[in-house]
C-alpha cells in the first residue's frame, strides 16, 4: 500500500489529507444526525397545543434537540404576539446546523479528482521527458511516469466518490428535514389559534 502511495507521487499526500478530512466530516455529521432524533412526535405537541395546554406541550418539548421540535417550542415559548417570526428564526438557526460542513465536503468533491489531474499532467510530463532524452529505450522508466498519473488520478476519483455519497445524502436528509419544519411550524399556528380560543 505505501508503496503504491509513493509511486502516486507528491500530489498524493494533499489527496490523503482530503480523504482524512472527508472522514471526519463525515463522521461529525454522522454524530450529528443521530442526535437529532427524539423520542417526542411533533405531532403530540400540537394536539397539545390545539387543546389550550400549553404548559403541557411545554414540558414535552422540554429537553428535545431535534430540530422540529425545537421549532414548535420557539413557537410555544413567543405564541403572543408573533409565533411565526419566533419559529422562522429557530428553523433558519438549525438549517445552518444540518448544512454545517456540507460546503467543505462538496470542495473536497470538486478538489480531488482536480489534484488526480495535475498529478496525470506532470506524470505525462515526466514521461515525455524520458523519452525526449532517452528515446524509447527505456520503457521502464517511461511506464514509471505513467503508473504515477493513473495512480493519482484513481486516488482523487475515489476520494471524490466516496465523499460525494455521503453528502448527497446529509444534503437530502436536510432538505427532508427543513420541508418537516415548515409543515410542522404551519400545523402549530393553525393549533395556537385554537389554542387561545380554548383558553379564551
Amino acid at each position: 500500500m505505501l508503496e503504491i502511495l509513493e509511486k502516486g507521487g507528491l500530489l498524493m499526500t494533499p489527496i490523503l489529507l482530503a480523504s482524512v478530512v472527508s472522514v471526519t466530516l463525515t463522521l461529525e455529521r454522522v454524530l450529528f444526525w443521530m442526535g437529532q432524533r427524539s423520542e417526542v412526535a411533533p405531532e403530540d405537541i400540537i394536539k397539545l397545543v390545539s387543546k389550550g395546554t400549553f404548559d403541557k406541550a411545554l414540558k414535552m418539548a422540554e429537553g428535545a434537540k431535534a430540530a422540529s421540535i425545537m421549532v414548535l417550542k420557539e413557537g410555544l415559548l413567543h405564541r403572543n404576539p408573533q409565533p411565526r417570526l419566533a419559529m422562522e428564526a429557530e428553523a433558519l438557526k438549525s438549517l445552518a446546523g444540518m448544512n454545517k460542513n456540507l460546503s467543505a465536503m462538496d470542495t473536497i468533491i470538486t478538489l480531488a479528482p482536480l489534484l488526480g489531474l495535475l498529478g496525470t499532467i506532470i506524470g505525462m510530463i515526466q514521461s515525455f521527458g524520458i523519452i525526449s532524452e532517452t528515446g524509447l529505450g527505456n520503457p521502464n522508466a517511461v511506464t514509471g511516469g505513467v503508473a504515477e498519473a493513473l495512480i493519482v488520478t484513481a486516488a482523487g476519483i475515489f476520494v471524490a466518490v466516496s465523499t460525494l455519497i455521503p453528502h448527497n445524502y446529509f444534503l437530502s436528509k436536510s432538505e427532508r428535514a427543513a420541508e418537516e419544519m415548515e409543515m410542522y411550524a404551519t400545523k402549530m399556528e393553525v393549533a395556537l389559534d385554537l389554542g387561545n380560543a380554548m383558553q379564551s
